[in-house]
């Protein structure tokens, strides 16, 4: 392994007995070297291990060896925070994804709608395993957009298997809520979740409150806010917990109220000037106290509604600031259609329940580990230049897909390029190696 490959990943060893740890390199050179699937097998025929007649050892590592994913995670994270600029706030994203999964075996498994198959008019269903993902926006220093760098991932169980199991179901939400204690309790100081708008919940938001964290995500129009509750005189009964109603659809077509253009970091690292008005109302539920918000309402002329509502927890977000961090969330996406393409995730095929739940995180976790090598590779000077072409110009930015070429190029060329010495006698390849090396690229191809 690289120099910087060992620095990130020595971080992690005391938390392995020794002959786990050193199963746990070997998968992880293989997983970034090997294409395509990502089964341990397929693993193992890369690292040249085809003939290892002690196999089973590293089918072990994901189903019977004992180590704390939970700990890696917080220690993960530690390393990612370090990356942030005093400037810039902790921005953590969260979203669902679904790895499509079927078998008797995956007990876990549910059907569920397929996003990326799905359209407005046409809903898809799939069996799969659902996941909840936390990831840290980060910006770098080859790239104008931030990435999303995964560090907390956890599999969330179908309600047909919960009952089987006979386990108390949660929902997406519940699951958000314990990530969000538990973010918390590793960070404790105040932070900033960033969801979509199926994380528009009064509970998980109350939560967040609680826990000194800012939600930001979308609203619904219909949305049921009210305006501060009238200070009238003292009269007997209950004093009243909120106002007048508020239509959002109503206040749109409204010219006397005071709307502002505001220019946004928009998606592509565009500016874009949008007409909002911003305003703190109370959201409210029967039953539970009101939660004041700030509210920011924006005109889209050119979209699919006619209006979009976000929202913030912490009242004194400006509305430039909760629009341009409510675009970071999109960078989740970005990461895991990555995470498909180059790291093979969907594609592992573990049946065992241990296994299952550990080997999509580690997954994850490997693009935000080769982010951190690449990082190191970047200081010392040893990445190399993005790659080009005539019909794809990248403005001088890397992507993930160079930087996994970038890492590649190194582990070969310490494992089969460094025994040459610093005078003009070269040292020639045996048959041996040659045949090694030809054979782990065509595998890795």
């Amino acid at each position: 392994m690289t120099a910087e490959i060992i620095s990130v990943l020595a971080v992690f060893a005391p938390q392995f007995t020794r002959p786990t740890w050193k199963n746990i390199q070997t998968l992880f050179l293989g997983a970034v070297l090997c294409r395509g699937a990502r089964r341990v097998t397929n693993i193992l025929r890369v690292m040249g291990l085809a003939k290892e007649k002690n196999y089973s050892k590293y089918h072990r590592v994901l189903s019977h060896a004992r180590w704390d994913g939970l700990v890696l995670s917080k220690i993960l994270l530690g390393l990612l925070i370090a990356l942030l600029p005093p400037s810039w706030p902790i921005l953590i994203a969260v979203d669902e994804t679904l790895e499509r999964r079927k078998g008797k075996k995956i007990k876990a498994k549910g059907v569920y709608r397929d996003a990326v198959r799905s359209s407005q008019t046409h809903v898809v269903t799939t069996f799969g395993l659902k996941w909840e993902c936390m990831m840290l926006i980060v910006p770098l220093p080859w790239c104008k957009r931030p990435w999303a760098l995964p560090f907390l991932t956890v599999l969330a169980p179908s309600k047909k298997a919960n009952e089987k199991a006979d386990r108390r179901h949660k929902t997406s939400i519940d699951w958000t809520r314990q990530m969000v204690k538990l973010v918390s309790r590793w960070l404790k100081r105040p932070w900033i979740l960033i969801g979509d708008g199926a994380y528009a919940c009064m509970k998980l938001a109350r939560n967040c409150v609680k826990h000194k964290v800012t939600l930001i995500s979308r609203l619904r129009l219909d949305a049921q806010l009210f305006e501060s509750p009238e200070v009238k005189p003292k009269r007997r009964g209950r004093p009243p917990v909120k106002g007048k109603r508020i239509d959002l659809k109503a206040m749109v077509d409204d010219l006397t109220q005071p709307w502002q253009l505001i220019t946004v970091n928009w998606y592509g690292g565009e500016q874009k000037t949008l007409e909002c008005l911003s305003f703190t109302c109370f959201w409210y539920h029967a039953g539970e106290l009101p939660l004041p918000l700030r509210i920011v309402l924006v005109k889209t002329p050119d979209g699919k509604n006619k209006a979009e509502v976000f929202f913030s927890t912490d009242e004194k977000n400006l509305p430039v600031q909760i629009i341009n961090w409510f675009v970071l969330r999109w960078n989740i996406e970005v990461t895991f259609a990555e995470t498909r393409m180059h790291l093979g995730v969907e594609t592992q095929r573990q049946w065992s329940d241990n296994a299952i739940q550990r080997c999509t995180p580690l997954l994850m976790a490997i693009y935000s580990i080769l982010t951190l090598v690449a990082i190191k590779m970047n200081d010392a000077k040893t990445m190399l230049v993005y790659e080009t072409t005539s019909w794809y110009d990248k403005n001088g930015e890397l992507t993930f897909a160079d930087i996994i070429v970038a890492i590649r190029r190194s582990i070969w060329t310490k494992q089969h390029f460094s025994k040459s010495a610093s005078n003009d006698n070269f040292v020639k390849f045996t048959a041996q190696e040659i045949s090694y090396l030809i054979s782990q690229l065509s595998l890795a191809a």
